[in-house]
């Protein structure tokens, strides 16, 4: 199957198109499209594989779903495009990152600039119903993102892993302790951002980690 991912990604990954819970993924979502209102646009979907290339990763935000309301997801998890308001989950995570690196509030959600410098944006499950939380779980998105994590915990070293929720850190059981730095927290959702998120200096901690590894820290 061709499968439109960017190359360092798709020689990485082609493997994984073939299997019978890829194909049956694939007419899911296809019939999803043709029917309903899904997110993000078909084109969005690998949106942060494009971004951010295998080589160049050297962090990995894991979300879980894509944005479900009007105009929020493109691709990259958490993040949103110019001229959309925050989501709270966002807006957390900027008010952590003023805590944490006294960093002002950025004018807008897009966090491609984070993905140019390394920072794979990636959510479990990569498409969802409109206003349908969860609606495309357990459709084989998982296994998809699980091989993606398995692909770059094992060919590189050093890497930094945010793992944000409970549902982030059931990934951590197949990554490397040695190679790689894991960090835990609680989902930066308001329902949860006050038990650990807020507080958490994930960023000051991925960025002191990257300089000890010789690695260019992110500009956040």
């Amino acid at each position: 199957m061709n499968v439109k991912i960017a190359p360092s990604w798709k020689s990485r990954l082609e493997n994984e198109f073939e299997k019978p819970y890829f194909l049956a993924l694939t007419d899911f979502v296809k019939k999803e499209y043709q029917s309903k209102t899904i997110y993000p646009k078909g084109s969005q979907i690998f949106s942060a594989f494009e971004a951010c290339a295998f080589e160049a990763t050297k962090v990995v935000i894991l979300g879980q779903d894509p944005y479900h309301g009007p105009g929020q997801a493109h691709g990259l998890s958490f993040s949103v495009q110019e001229g959309v308001p925050f989501p709270p989950s966002l807006l957390n995570i900027f008010k952590e990152l003023k805590r944490d690196l006294n960093l002002p509030v950025p004018p807008n959600g897009n966090l491609n600039r984070w993905a140019k410098q390394g920072v794979l944006l990636l959510n479990a499950t990569l498409t969802v119903e409109a206003h349908q939380a969860g609606s495309h779980q357990n459709k084989g998105w998982e296994t998809f993102t699980d091989a993606v994590i398995h692909a770059l915990a094992r060919e590189n070293e050093g890497l930094v892993f945010l793992l944000w929720g409970a549902y982030a850190k059931k990934k951590a059981a197949f990554i490397p302790d040695d190679k790689h730095l894991k960090l835990y927290a609680p989902h930066p959702s308001p329902l949860s951002a006050h038990r650990g998120f807020l507080g958490c200096g994930h960023f000051s901690q991925a960025n002191a980690y990257l300089r000890n590894k010789g690695k260019k820290e992110i500009l956040w």
